[in-house]
C-alpha cells in the first residue's frame, strides 16, 4: 500500500511540474540536449585576445539547458571575439542555490586554468542571472568575475504564486528565488553588489515570470550597477522572460556591457527592432 501511495505522489508531483512551467511559460529541455553546448560555447582551446581579454561564462535558468537557453546569444558572443563556455549545473538548475554556485565556482576556475585570463565575464538568464552574485559574495568570486549581466535575473524573488508551486514540487531552487525567502534576504543584505565586478541587470516590463519586473534591478552606486530595462529605449519591445536570451535588444545591451569599461552605458541607445 506505501509503494502505491509513493508512485501516486510522484506522478502528482510531476503533473504539478509540468503545469506550473507551463503556466510561467518555461518548458524543460527534451533528454540528453544537457549533453550538448550551444553554437560557439566550450572551445577550450580558444584564447581570450588584448580586445576580448575575459572569457565569458553563460549561466541558464531554471529548468533549462545551456543549448536551449544560449542557442542564439552564444554563437553571436563567440562571433563577435569572445571565448565563450557554457555548463550544466544543480539537477537543471532545482539544487539550493548555493551549491550551485559552488558548482558555478569550480566551472569558472576550470576556465581560468584552461584560457589562461585572470577573470570571467558571466552572462546568466534568470536564476543565472542572480545564482552568480552568491558566488561574488561568499565564495571568493569577486575577485574573478570582471562583469555580471543579469538578463531578467532574480535579484530579488518573485511574488509569483506558481513559483511555490514548484517549489513544492522538489525544487529548492524555486523556494530561494521566492521574494523574502531566507535566502535571498542573506544574498540582498547590504551590499547587494559587492565592489569587485560591474553589474548590469536587464528588466522588461513584460517579465511573466520575475514579479514584479523591477525585482531584477540592483542597488548599489552608478560607477559600477546600471539598471536597464528594455521599453525605457524602445517602448514598443514586447520582449517576455523566457524570449530574453534570445532578443536582438538584450543582445546589444550585452555587448555593451561586455565592451567597454564598467556596466553597460546607461546612455546606450540600441536599435529598436520596430524602427530596424
Amino acid at each position: 500500500m506505501r509503494a502505491i501511495r509513493t508512485r501516486r505522489t510522484t506522478r502528482l508531483l510531476a503533473a504539478l511540474t509540468v503545469a506550473a512551467l507551463s503556466a510561467l511559460g518555461l518548458t524543460a529541455a527534451p533528454a540528453g540536449a544537457a549533453d550538448t553546448p550551444p553554437p560557439g560555447a566550450n572551445n577550450w582551446a580558444c584564447k581570450p585576445d588584448s580586445a576580448h581579454p575575459h572569457p565569458v561564462v553563460l549561466v541558464n535558468g531554471t529548468f533549462k539547458t545551456s543549448y536551449e537557453n544560449w542557442l542564439t546569444l552564444s554563437p553571436e558572443l563567440a562571433a563577435a571575439g569572445h571565448c565563450v563556455f557554457s555548463f550544466e549545473y544543480g539537477d537543471l538548475e532545482t539544487a539550493p542555490i548555493p551549491d550551485s554556485a559552488a558548482e558555478l565556482r569550480d566551472f569558472v576556475n576550470a576556465v581560468l586554468g584552461a584560457t589562461g585570463a585572470k577573470k570571467v565575464d558571466i552572462v546568466g538568464h534568470s536564476q543565472g542571472g542572480m545564482m552568480p552574485r552568491y558566488y561574488v559574495k561568499f565564495l571568493g568570486g569577486a575577485t574573478k568575475v570582471d562583469d555580471l549581466v543579469g538578463i531578467v535575473p532574480s535579484n530579488h524573488g518573485t511574488t509569483n504564486p506558481l513559483a511555490l508551486v514548484a517549489g513544492a514540487t522538489l525544487c529548492p531552487s524555486c523556494v530561494d528565488q521566492t521574494a523574502g525567502s531566507e535566502f535571498l534576504q542573506k544574498l540582498n543584505a547590504d551590499p547587494e553588489a559587492p565592489v569587485g565586478p560591474d553589474y548590469t541587470a536587464i528588466a522588461t516590463r513584460y517579465d511573466e515570470v520575475v514579479l514584479p519586473h523591477t525585482s531584477a534591478f540592483l542597488d548599489g552606486p552608478a560607477s559600477y550597477v546600471t539598471d536597464v530595462l528594455l521599453q525605457d529605449r524602445c517602448p514598443l519591445d514586447l520582449t517576455e522572460h523566457d524570449q530574453a536570451p534570445k532578443s536582438p535588444l538584450v543582445e546589444q545591451w550585452v555587448l555593451n556591457a561586455l565592451d567597454r569599461r564598467g556596466p553597460a552605458d546607461p546612455a546606450f541607445v540600441p536599435r529598436c527592432a520596430s524602427t530596424g
